[in-house]
């Protein structure tokens, strides 16, 4: 394929994978072809008069015109772009595009010799960090990472827990919390909640940086910032933590669903925020939905569960009946072959022994809610 880059046109690109590699000089199409073999899950562009004759074999695009042109396509298309340009002129391409850390692709830059990998745009939210250390391990080159949180060794706050699935309450507090996290102020964090294994480097964390089990045990410390992990809605007198702090939701609430035939999506969400309220537990913590077989392809519960991007399990029967719950039913027995489906569905899917609910019936919607724990796991 052979793109013809033209002013005033946006070219439409063949995405097959997560990554693109772009070349414009000879010696950067040769490092570009052996960067593609040793990189899997990118794509590969290099400029037309280059051509080696293997393209079509090896799906390479080859594109004529200026790489400015390319460049406003590949944006959007892909996580993350490896570009073998010098450093001054990518900036001054990609400045015209950019739009918000939040969405732009992680950007590293290689010089033609492979020798240093740059971490350019994106380092943490875009993965560029991450991809910059990747590039030049395959390479044998240099990494240069200029993150401060990277430099320290330290927290990233903006990426802590993000491999677990955690996500932000909010983003408000990111940059003064990442700030007094660099600047070696005193931190806070409170983990109740969610994996226990984040920090994964073979030294301590930094001494300023203190864990707690409470907040009230935190607040009491007088902290400069915190960094909070829980499932739970604070309560009033602890939203003070968070004058200068991060709130994390880890993934760690399952719920057990039975739903009669034809139930709406709409139904199923409204019961599943109105327990999770009453529990006060977040929404935002919720990891997946587990039900019976039967409900496999129940449309309602389907839409739900894909609009939300939450784990979807189904257990047979057998399955439900293999574990001992506390309110076993005749009629669900009669009707489904098991003697409780949001129940012990609830209890598999989350392999603890005990629920936050056991069972609640809400109109056409019968829930039941665990918490996961990672305690020593």
């Amino acid at each position: 394929m052979t793109l013809l880059l033209e002013e005033g046109k946006l070219p439409e690109v063949d995405v097959r994978n997560a990554y693109a590699i772009v070349a414009i000089t000879k010696h950067g199409t040769l490092l570009a072809r052996k960067l593609h073999v040793l990189f899997e899950n990118a794509d590969l562009y290099y400029m037309g008069k280059f051509e080696k004759g293997d393209e079509a074999e090896k799906s390479i695009t080859l594109f004529n015109g200026s790489v400015r042109l390319l460049l406003p396509s590949l944006f959007g298309a892909y996580k993350g772009i490896i570009l073998i340009i010098s450093l001054g002129a990518v900036v001054r391409m990609i400045a015209p595009i950019l739009r918000d850390k939040k969405t732009d692709p992680g950007i590293v830059v290689l010089d033609d010799k492979g020798e240093h990998v740059i971490s350019v745009l994106s380092g943490h939210l875009g993965g560029a960090n991450e991809l910059t250390a990747e590039v030049a391990a395959l390479l044998g080159a240099r990494p240069v990472i200029t993150t401060a949180s990277d430099v320290q060794k330290t927290i990233p706050v903006d990426l802590f827990g993000k491999r677990f699935g955690w996500v932000w309450e909010s983003a408000e507090k990111l940059t003064p919390v990442s700030a007094s996290v660099v600047n070696e102020e005193k931190v806070v964090v409170i983990q109740e909640s969610g994996e226990r294994n984040w920090w994964q480097h073979d030294r301590p964390l930094p001494a300023n940086i203190v864990i707690y089990k409470s907040i009230p045990e935190a607040l009491a410390e007088k902290p400069d910032a915190a960094l909070v992990v829980t499932h739970r809605l604070l309560r009033e007198d602890e939203q003070r933590i968070l004058d200068n702090g991060v709130l994390y939701r880890p993934k760690v609430i399952v719920l057990g669903i039975g739903c009669n035939r034809g139930t709406s999506a709409s139904e199923i969400l409204s019961v599943i925020k109105e327990t999770l309220v009453e529990l006060q537990l977040s929404f935002k913590s919720v990891k997946a939905v587990a039900t019976i077989d039967l409900k496999k392809d129940e449309e309602g519960l389907l839409e739900a569960v894909q609009e939300q991007g939450w784990e979807f399990r189904c257990y047979t029967p057998e399955e439900l009946n293999s574990v001992d719950i506390k309110d076993p039913s005749e009629t669900v027995y009669k009707y489904t072959g098991a003697y409780g489906v949001s129940e012990p569905a609830a209890l598999l899917c989350s392999k603890e022994s005990d629920l936050e609910l056991v069972k609640k019936k809400s109109g056409n919607v019968t829930i039941s809610v665990a918490v996961m724990k990672h305690d020593g796991r």
